[in-house]
């Protein structure tokens, strides 16, 4: 199906596109987050916005109890280097363009190239209440929620904050359920993380504090790898805001490799965290990892998955795994959780190992991939959704 709202924008400074997908609504409403990168695309954003849908929907739960109710899917991206020094204006400028959407239908956050807090910076500059105002209508008690969310985003765990831990922490319990149902011990497990920004950062901390061994991460500078697994929290403290690692702190045992040398490490799980299409046709011949974990939106291409299966390589797919960032959100606002990191992480946790063990649990009985499986629960929770507020097309 086609959009409900597709534009493309271009700045009248600089010349950069813009583009915003409004894929589906639900009473109303969407969510999504807005990237910035070299090269993002209308039909990247597209794709992205699509996904969106999914991910609200594979939330979606009819006990009367929970409070959250899934929205409809939508992205928003800006084809612009986020280090150029231009990049701050165009981003100002993209918002105050989108402001009548950010305003009534579309709730957005950070997502690749651009961190939460300049999003807000930029938005008040934009002259917007806030990214996720379209939502306030819907929240019982708007001044509670909204205090309730900013006062979530006010944790920080070890130096990181919850906003940035709560995605990887769902990243982590994907994994953690895949190795639970094969019988595979935590301890000698090994992982190799493509990108140390917001997800792939605490990704790695996570699986890590449950014992596993990151033997390599990469960003822009090239791949670290350590065989006996790196110091995650060392190479954590030492990131700039894009993820690069000031490789002073690098032990002696530490190896700068290739950027891209992360696709053939010895490890049994692969994490691309960073850009989409990540894996082609090409590359995925050289990944001798027993999974792969989408902690990135898109970052397999649909053919080289197919050729990834056929070797025996399980992908678990974004739309289950990095949904946790988008729900961490409602699940705060709309008060299902408070601003704890003990209960976030807890809730996170429970919900990402169920949808997780369901979706391998359909993939498995229907001989199909866990892609297949989540678009197909997506797609019976869709029906319900539309069944229960109406089909917005």
């Amino acid at each position: 199906m086609s959009p409900l709202i597709s534009l493309t924008w271009s700045d009248d400074v600089t010349g950069r596109k813009g583009y915003l997908v409004v894929d589906r609504l639900v009473r109303g409403v969407s969510s999504g987050g807005l990237r910035m990168r070299e090269g993002c695309s209308l039909d990247e954003v597209t794709g992205l916005a699509r996904g969106m849908t999914m991910k609200e929907a594979l939330h979606y739960d009819d006990d009367p109890s929970v409070r959250y109710i899934p929205l409809g899917g939508a992205k928003g991206g800006i084809d612009c280097d986020p280090r150029d020094p231009a990049a701050y204006g165009v981003l100002v400028r993209y918002l105050r363009a989108v402001r009548p959407y950010i305003e009534t239908v579309w709730t957005t956050g950070e997502d690749l190239g651009l961190t939460q807090d300049l999003i807000d910076r930029a938005a008040t500059e934009a002259g917007l209440v806030s990214t996720v105002q379209a939502i306030h209508p819907l929240l019982d008690d708007e001044r509670t929620a909204r205090r309730r969310l900013a006062d979530a985003f006010a944790v920080d765990v070890d130096g990181i904050g919850l906003d940035e831990l709560a995605g990887g922490c769902g990243v982590a319990e994907s994994a953690l359920t895949a190795l639970d149902r094969a019988g595979v011990p935590y301890d000698g497990t090994r992982v190799a993380v493509q990108g140390l920004g917001t997800m792939g950062g605490a990704t790695a901390r996570f699986l890590s504090r449950a014992g596993l061994t990151i033997v390599a991460v990469a960003d822009v500078k090239g791949t670290i790898a350590c065989p006996d697994g790196l110091d995650v929290e060392s190479l954590l403290a030492a990131r700039d805001p894009f993820g690069t690692v000031d490789r002073a702190v690098l032990r002696p045992g530490d190896r700068e490799l290739p950027g891209d040398a992360w696709l053939s490490a010895d490890a049994e799980i692969l994490v691309p965290a960073a850009v989409s299409y990540a894996i082609d046709t090409t590359n995925q011949a050289r990944i001798r990892a027993r999974w792969i974990v989408e902690a990135a939106n898109m970052p397999v291409l649909a053919e080289a998955e197919e050729l990834l299966t056929a070797r025996g390589i399980t992908v678990l797919p974004d739309v289950v795994v990095n949904s946790a960032t988008n729900a961490w959100w409602w699940w705060t606002l709309f008060g299902d959780i408070g601003a704890d990191a003990d209960e976030a992480f807890a809730h996170t946790r429970r919900s990402m190992r169920a949808l997780t063990e369901l979706t391998l649990a359909r993939a498995e009985a229907g001989g199909t991939t866990p892609r297949a499986a989540a678009h197909a629960i997506a797609a019976d929770r869709l029906a319900l959704i539309a069944e229960r507020f109406g089909h917005y097309r």
